[in-house]
């Protein structure tokens, strides 16, 4: 029946990039290292220590992760040309809407997978932290700030990850001037490092009792949460630690005892903060996680074959200089400068819709085809 063969022309033309995509993959190397893992998991001292074993674990799901969605990928592909060819037996036609089902799930699924693939950065797998800044503009600006802190943890709920909080500044009327967030999930810092930058929003502000449009932009700053196996030379004699009460929510005890912790590395001048945990010692951790990625990012940029991987591609931070607007009057549309992509959604996108823009930075990334600014 001819109303089936486009499909099944496609289909069977996906076939080399479902190789390509096994290969790049490596999946008989993961079914190898699995084996390992399990091997090692099952040893008698294996929860002696259970930070390492519970990053074993992980590895393990990681990688049957992998090895589940291509299976399930493949699967897609096989029953789509299955249901064609009963189809065709049957001379039945009410089947093309599922067929055409069937075909859209497989081709978003096979892309979704191949992207992953670009991810090739040597912290591509890590989690994220993020630092979101108000621009020049006062209420309007830190409004805006607080919604681009919505947008990506949206974002992350979506894609099951967890985030959490680490460090913000309320503004002054309403909004954030300033905010530290966590996300954790294999491949976040991969898919996030495509966020840095500033970030541009042009709408009536609801500040504004005269109705005039108005421009703000926030700034947002994307480094990965590097392992503390990661070698980072961190001297104590180098750190000023100061401990101070929490001005946010958090509940009494946060804000009776001074479990808020700010570290100073006097060498550089960077300045961390955590005062969202209930302790000082967990605010102090994580306040360490911040230092050690903040000081991986400056060791990266004094090499500059590495700059590319740590930070994509090389934009400054400085307002005039925005990788994306998002325009809620008098039209309505985000758009991407650096890769030309846009999405005229905008509620979807500040709802966490960032996939089109995540994904057409990967391909740029890969192709070296940018946009030209504008």
């Amino acid at each position: 029946m001819f109303i089936y063969d486009d499909i099944r022309f496609k289909l069977n033309n996906s076939k080399p990039q479902l190789e390509e995509l096994r290969a790049a993959l490596d999946l008989d190397k993961g079914a190898e290292e699995i084996a390992k893992l399990e091997e090692a998991s099952a040893a008698p001292d294996f929860w002696d220590d259970p930070s390492s074993s519970q990053k074993v674990l992980q590895k393990i799901k990681q990688l049957k992760d992998k090895a589940e969605n291509y299976a399930k990928l493949l699967g897609q592909f096989e029953d789509t040309l299955t249901m064609i060819e009963m189809a065709e037996e049957m001379e039945d036609e009410s089947l093309f809407p599922e067929v055409q089902e069937g075909y859209q799930a497989f081709t978003e699924e096979l892309e979704r997978q191949t992207l992953t693939t670009l991810l090739t950065g040597e912290y591509d797998k890590s989690n994220v932290i993020m630092s979101f800044h108000a621009g020049a503009g006062g209420t309007e600006a830190q409004d805006w700030t607080s919604m681009l802190v919505r947008m990506y943890t949206q974002w992350a709920d979506s894609k099951g990850y967890k985030w959490k909080m680490l460090d913000y500044l309320d503004g002054e009327e309403a909004g954030i001037k300033s905010a530290e967030l966590l996300i954790e999930g294999e491949n976040a810092f991969g898919y996030l490092k495509s966020e840095m930058g500033v970030h541009r929003l042009v709408r009536v502000s609801p500040f504004d009792a005269s109705g005039r449009r108005q421009t703000s932009f926030a700034a947002v700053e994307v480094m990965p949460d590097i392992d503390e196996n990661v070698e980072v030379d961190i001297r104590t004699e180098d750190l000023r630690v100061d401990t101070y009460r929490s001005s946010g929510a958090g509940g009494q005890h946060v804000n009776k005892t001074e479990s808020a912790i700010r570290i100073t590395h006097l060498p550089t001048g960077i300045v961390v903060a955590c005062q969202t945990e209930r302790s000082q010692h967990q605010n102090r951790e994580y306040a360490m996680r911040m230092l050690r990625s903040k000081l991986v990012e400056l060791q990266m940029q004094q090499h500059a074959e590495k700059i590319s991987d740590i930070k994509g591609v090389q934009m400054k931070i400085e307002w005039g200089s925005q990788i994306r607007s998002y325009v809620f009057m008098p039209y309505t549309l985000a758009k991407d400068h650096r890769t030309g992509f846009e999405n005229g959604n905008i509620s979807a996108v500040m709802d966490g819709d960032i996939d089109g823009f995540i994904n057409a930075y990967l391909k740029c990334s890969a192709t070296g085809n940018w946009a030209k600014q504008v």
